[in-house]
């Protein structure tokens, strides 16, 4: 992979760390970084180990989990919050990240998660895909 395509990509996965709660999808993001949708998507599937999309869903995942854990916001306004726009599709991928619904972890008790500063709780509770949660050990 050519240095500048690595630079590029990092950009678009910048802007997605930065701007996961904005309507972002892969043409936009592949447009911004000049290059095609599917070279972007291969490409960034190859530098970083997932598709745009999905590490997309995953910033915005890890957000929606901080947002539930202060439990003074409705699932729909998280989902929103986030730059989600299906409640459907948020609640799906959240389950499937997490292993509960939005719901179920919202109305758990976060009060120990309170004390952790809040750069290591997003280190804990990153989300993982349910394949990789079945894996004996996760580096």
């Amino acid at each position: 992979m050519d240095i500048r395509d690595v630079v590029r990509l990092r950009k678009a996965k910048d802007r997605m760390d930065r701007e996961f709660d904005r309507p972002l999808d892969v043409p936009a993001l592949a447009r911004s970084a000049a290059m095609s949708t599917g070279h972007f998507s291969r490409s960034f599937k190859v530098a970083f180990g997932e598709s745009p999309y999905s590490y997309l869903m995953t910033r915005r995942i890890e957000r929606a989990k901080a947002l539930l854990r202060r439990g003074d916001m409705s699932v729909t306004d998280v989902c929103f919050a986030v730059g989600c726009t299906s409640l459907g599709s948020f609640s799906s991928r959240f389950t499937e990240l997490v292993g509960e619904s939005p719901s179920a972890y919202r109305a758990r008790g976060h009060a120990p998660a309170a004390v952790i500063p809040p750069c290591l709780a997003m280190v804990l509770t990153k989300p993982i895909r349910n394949q990789e949660a079945a894996a004996p050990h996760r580096a």
